[in-house]
């Protein structure tokens, strides 16, 4: 217990000693199916305390305009967010940014972006949030990609980094950056979290 009450309070003081925004609530946005106890995401709510997860009603029948009102809901426009989105939830995002004041939004982490263009990449149940927004973003984002990651191609996802004036980050052969990844408490991401939070 001692060890993990030391990591969270160091994690706090990180935040009050950078500057920046690090007071900035972080939102966990899962994509198609939810994240697990093992995913990055999880774990990261278990060791930030300024930490929310957008809870979707139906995680396996995922509908665009509710999932957008339920993010919106989640938004307050007097507090600051950096949006963490994994999956579908990158095509969330862009979505909602499509139709909502983002001012509230200081930055967004955009983690394996499922191309729910492609028949060859997602499943039918994503195909109703097609097709991909492209316009730019109206917050600083970074979009997170691997080589061989089964629901996007590198060429698709540095593309759509592209259209939505993100940074772009290539990991390697890290599949689809999930609990499969084995990627634990992903450091590296948390690393990617801070140029967000200092910004």
């Amino acid at each position: 217990m001692g060890g993990f009450f030391y990591e969270r309070v160091t994690l706090v003081l990180m935040c009050e000693q950078s500057g920046g925004h690090m007071s900035a609530k972080i939102l966990t946005i899962p994509g198609y199916g939810g994240s697990g106890e093992k995913h990055w995401q999880s774990i990261w709510e278990k060791e930030y305390d300024n930490i929310e997860r957008v809870e979707q009603d139906d995680w396996d029948k995922p509908q665009p305009k509710q999932w957008v009102d339920t993010l919106d809901y989640y938004i307050k426009p007097d507090e600051k967010y950096i949006l963490v989105g994994h999956s579908l939830a990158c095509s969330l995002v862009s979505h909602w940014a499509l139709k909502h004041d983002s001012i509230a939004i200081i930055g967004a982490l955009l983690v394996s972006p499922a191309d729910v263009d492609s028949p060859e990449h997602t499943p039918e149940e994503v195909r109703n949030f097609m097709p991909m927004p492209l316009e730019k973003l109206p917050f600083k984002s970074i979009v997170v990609a691997s080589d061989n990651d089964p629901y996007v191609s590198f060429e698709r996802a540095e593309f759509f980094a592209k259209a939505w004036g993100s940074d772009f980050i290539n990991i390697g052969s890290h599949g689809h950056i999930n609990a499969e990844s084995e990627l634990s408490s992903w450091e590296f991401g948390k690393n990617l979290l801070r140029k967000l939070q200092q910004s």
